[in-house]
């Protein structure tokens, strides 16, 4: 089943193809909208995202539940990336550093750090 979206805010610039889309129904409580998270549902898949003047669409793909869901004015629209496409860490076989004091006083370093993961033999 697809679903789609019509937005007329400006969207998450880094939402992109390929995110999961989530929503939960929210209430006001103390001047706040609340929702609880074991209301969080899952919407879909964006399968694709369109932008026109004041007007954004998003297509979803929703494979996993058999009726349409409730959206309204007072639902959270939600999305999350998928952990194996965006990391956001150093690819390759080596890492070279270079230290340079360009003071002509004297510097302690204080530390350094990285991380090292196995990926490959």
């Amino acid at each position: 089943m697809q679903i789609t979206l019509t937005f007329t805010e400006p969207l998450n610039n880094s939402l992109q193809v390929g995110d999961t889309v989530w929503y939960i129904e929210v209430s006001q409580a103390g001047g706040y909208d609340t929702g609880s998270l074991s209301n969080l549902k899952r919407l879909g898949i964006v399968e694709e995202l369109s932008h026109e003047y004041r007007r954004s669409e998003v297509i979803i793909s929703n494979s996993t539940s058999p009726s349409t869901p409730s959206i309204t004015i007072d639902t959270f629209i939600m999305f999350s990336k998928d952990n194996k496409a965006n990391l956001s860490s150093l690819v390759g076989y080596y890492a070279e550093a270079n230290f340079r004091n360009d003071s002509s006083k004297k510097v302690e370093l204080y530390t350094v750090s990285s991380e090292v993961v196995q990926s490959s033999k």
